[in-house]
């Protein structure tokens, strides 16, 4: 997989040194001598290995341990590492990568969005639990008992990754997981439904930042101006509610500011009634015959309607980055009633998600024109899981750890 001389390796212990490994596995308390377990190749092998499928039970992952340090273990040795301390060591992990790929800008934003600082995409994705983790994780709206895991993900338009992620329970409110503050100044949230709420939208107008989000069906603002004047003969909104306007609408779009009505934050036992002016654009969906409808508080003269429309189909993207988790890096696979484990393989999926696409950003800058055509994220998570027992045994070499099988 390597493109040029231990570039990638270069780059991957950069991020994870070995240092940095072992000094974070005894800050968390992983280890507190290296006597069996070196934090290393313990880490190496469960992002390698199990991140991409190759191991799936906790027996196979330590088999594949001893094979590559070429230690034997005692099954306490092993299993006893699987605590709150190894969690917490690749959730420190995971944070420790955010922060320096955060640092460098993988992507660049086209001309029009060149203004603002980054484009982010907050969701959700579920995973199944045994229905003996129900205490700790319960699920949502279920006629039995039942468990699941709600992994929350802010990703980065320009990081080309995750830059936040968080674990809680399933039955979790989905408004939440997002907590907006001085972070969002001059960047742009793509908002799902799910956490469409005006309050937040005043929140992140507050804050300096910006969002788009289609409206929610029982929104009815009112039209309080018009952005755009088509030619010819067309209806007056000015006014109107939204409702009323859109089923007598014969134009491809409608770009106007609307009048929302919310109640702010309570502060003080109190809540007061507000109002904000946001940007309300429709586009006619000509297969349908209906309009899509987004809210947002980027002005006119920064982007047209069809481009705000585009932008919020930027949305699938984190579809695609949960696809991969689920499909490619295991996060889905989580056959065990050990809450410490469940919480251990979904920190290493990421990690695992975090390399790949590390590598992946590493060779498209070395072969642009190439990588662009031939691979898709998707299809490049495939050769990375083909080929991450080669890169394992590069990478550790890299570190000064020979293998020889």
């Amino acid at each position: 997989m390597t493109t040029d001389t231990h570039i990638i390796e270069k780059d991957l212990c950069t991020i994870f040194s070995p240092e940095w490994l072992r000094n974070s596995a005894r800050e968390t308390g992983l280890v507190k001598r290296e006597r069996k377990i070196d934090p290393v190749i313990m880490f190496w092998v469960l992002v390698m290995r199990f991140g991409v499928r190759l191991q799936r039970t906790l027996a196979n992952l330590k088999r594949g341990y001893e094979k590559t340090s070429e230690t034997k273990l005692s099954d306490s040795s092993w299993y006893e590492r699987f605590t709150p301390k190894l969690t917490e060591f690749f959730k420190v992990s995971v944070s420790h990568a955010i922060e320096h790929i955060a640092q460098e800008q993988n992507h660049i934003l086209n001309e029009k969005l060149s203004q603002f600082k980054d484009v982010l995409i907050q969701n959700s994705s579920i995973v199944r639990l045994h229905e003996s983790l129900s205490k700790k994780w319960p699920a949502t709206r279920t006629r039995k008992v039942a468990a699941g895991v709600k992994v929350s993900l802010l990703v980065s338009t320009v990081a080309d990754g995750p830059k936040r992620v968080a674990l809680c329970a399933e039955n979790k409110s989905e408004l939440k997981t997002l907590h907006i503050g001085p972070w969002v100044k001059d960047r742009i949230l793509l908002i799902d439904l799910g956490f469409y709420k005006h309050q937040i939208f005043a929140r992140i107008k507050d804050n300096g930042g910006y969002f788009v989000s289609r409206l929610k069906k029982n929104a009815d603002p009112m039209i309080v101006d018009i952005n755009r004047v088509w030619p010819g003969r067309s209806i007056d909104v000015q006014g109107k509610y939204i409702n009323e306007v859109l089923p007598e609408l014969k134009r491809q779009m409608l770009d106007v500011n609307v009048e929302i009505s919310f109640k702010r934050r309570k502060y003080r036992g109190k809540q007061r009634n507000d109002t904000e002016i946001f940007r309300l654009v429709a586009i006619l969906n000509e297969e349908t015959g209906k309009y899509y409808t987004y809210l947002t508080n980027i002005p006119s003269d920064v982007l047209e309607p069809e481009d705000i429309a585009k932008l919020y189909g930027a949305r699938w993207g984190i579809e695609l980055v949960f696809k991969e988790l689920k499909s490619r890096y295991a996060m889905d696979v989580v056959n065990t009633t050990n809450s410490n484990i469940v919480e251990a393989y979904i920190w290493i999926a990421i990690l695992t998600l975090l390399v790949s696409r590390r590598i992946y950003s590493i060779v498209l800058s070395l072969n642009p024109e190439k990588m662009k055509v031939r691979y898709t994220q998707l299809r490049w998570s495939t050769i990375f899981a083909e080929n991450a027992s080669d890169q394992l045994k590069l990478i550790l070499r890299y570190c000064g750890i020979e293998i020889f099988t």
